[in-house]
């Protein structure tokens, strides 16, 4: 990890960070192939949310969990006293870095194996599907790729009588709004205008 190197600069260690970045194309690309072979009818904008599902902070803290791989981090003494050897951050880049060691050792069709046995399950992929209706959750992941992004929610009108109101959401990307929708409940708008949002976000990348 980072931290154990900055406090070991003399011993010439190297954090696990372009490990990190290597993985994620790896995994990126697996599981691309995975569901364009698997859903031969499904739309890129669908396609997209589901592989952000399966490859998620989430998904790779609970590989890294089975895998335990915590033991086997070297952190520094400031990171480890914070709990960092358990950190769901810490430990989803870590799996990243392995996909990315296993891919250069054994090549893509090592770290394919990998990741299928690992992550690329059918249950992984119901419970990824089951999920896939908590919109604001699917959202606040896909923004998280990029650093320095910021969501909001704010409630910009309603109608109807008390008793079967409407109300109307729109979902702020840093400040700019980038979704809209209309619910029975201030949770349901919220819910729409994040699906509204990841779909037309999806659809720029």
């Amino acid at each position: 990890h980072s931290s154990y190197a900055n406090e070991h600069r003399g011993a010439n260690f190297f954090s696990n960070e372009r490990l990190e970045f290597l993985g994620d194309s790896v995994l990126g690309f697996v599981t691309a192939e995975y569901l364009f072979a698997k859903h031969p009818t499904a739309p890129e904008g669908e396609l997209t949310r589901i592989r952000a599902l399966l490859v998620c902070e989430d998904s790779l803290h609970e590989v890294a969990q089975r895998l335990e791989l915590g033991k086997y981090l070297k952190l520094g003494n400031g990171e480890e006293s914070c709990g960092g050897r358990t950190r769901p951050s810490i430990l989803a880049d870590a799996t990243e870095a392995v996909f990315a060691a296993v891919y250069l050792d054994g090549g893509i069709s090592a770290a394919s194996a990998l990741i299928h046995r690992v992550l690329l399950d059918t249950e992984r992929e119901e419970v990824a599907e089951e999920k896939r209706r908590d919109y604001k959750t699917i959202l606040q992941e896909f923004v998280q790729r990029t650093p320095n992004q910021t969501l909001s929610y704010r409630l910009f009108g309603e109608s109807g009588p008390d008793h079967d109101k409407t109300f109307y959401f729109e979902v702020l990307l840093n400040g700019g709004a980038v979704g809209k929708g209309a619910g029975r409940s201030k949770k349901e708008a919220e819910q729409m205008a994040a699906k509204d949002a990841l779909e037309k976000l999806t659809d720029q990348r």
